[in-house]
């Protein structure tokens, strides 16, 4: 099934940029079209049924396209998916496509982890020292913890980077009882 997943995506990604489309809207759409493939079970029945023929999928896909305004090349994607009955691995393929999508444009996905909200300018601070202290592009998410006081941890790839108040204090204690 890996193999499956990591052969569409990179095929995908190489489509998606040697067509010289936007990745980040390409991005959205597909994973739009994954959400919507995840919250319908009749979507999914219709394009996973082996007696419901190629053309009458495609005919629902077009549907779709053209109520969402959905690009050719996540179209033509989706529908390989479904002429090849891959359609099942939709999600896990758009998420693969994804950090494909990174890798060759040369972000990290970067996890920063704060005691508060950072305001704006705090995040492209972060971010900013984060890109040099990596070399890549970040694409942060962020989300809060109370519980490390204050400061931040930051996690890129398998590097963890504890800034946090809780942090300084085990280190402190620790340096202490040994």
């Amino acid at each position: 099934m890996a193999s499956v997943i990591n052969t569409y995506a990179r095929a995908f990604a190489e489509a998606v940029l040697s067509g010289h489309h936007d990745p980040d809207k390409t991005l959205r759409e597909a994973q739009g079209v994954a959400e919507l493939v995840a919250e319908s079970k009749e979507l999914r029945e219709v394009w996973e049924t082996p007696s419901i023929t190629p053309e009458q999928k495609r005919g629902v896909l077009d549907a779709i396209v053209a109520q969402e305004g959905i690009s050719k090349i996540v179209r033509n994607f989706v529908a390989v998916l479904i002429d090849h009955r891959r359609i099942k691995f939709l999600g896990p393929i758009v998420k693969q496509f994804e950090i494909e999508l990174d890798q060759r444009l040369g972000f990290t996905e970067t996890e920063i982890i704060s005691a508060h909200e950072l305001n704006q300018n705090d995040r492209q601070i972060l971010e900013s020292q984060m890109q040099k202290l990596t070399g890549k592009k970040i694409r942060a998410h962020y989300s809060r913890d109370e519980s490390i006081l204050g400061g931040a941890i930051v996690k890129v790839g398998s590097t963890i980077y504890d800034g946090s108040v809780a942090g300084q204090l085990e280190r402190i204690r620790q340096a202490i009882s040994s």
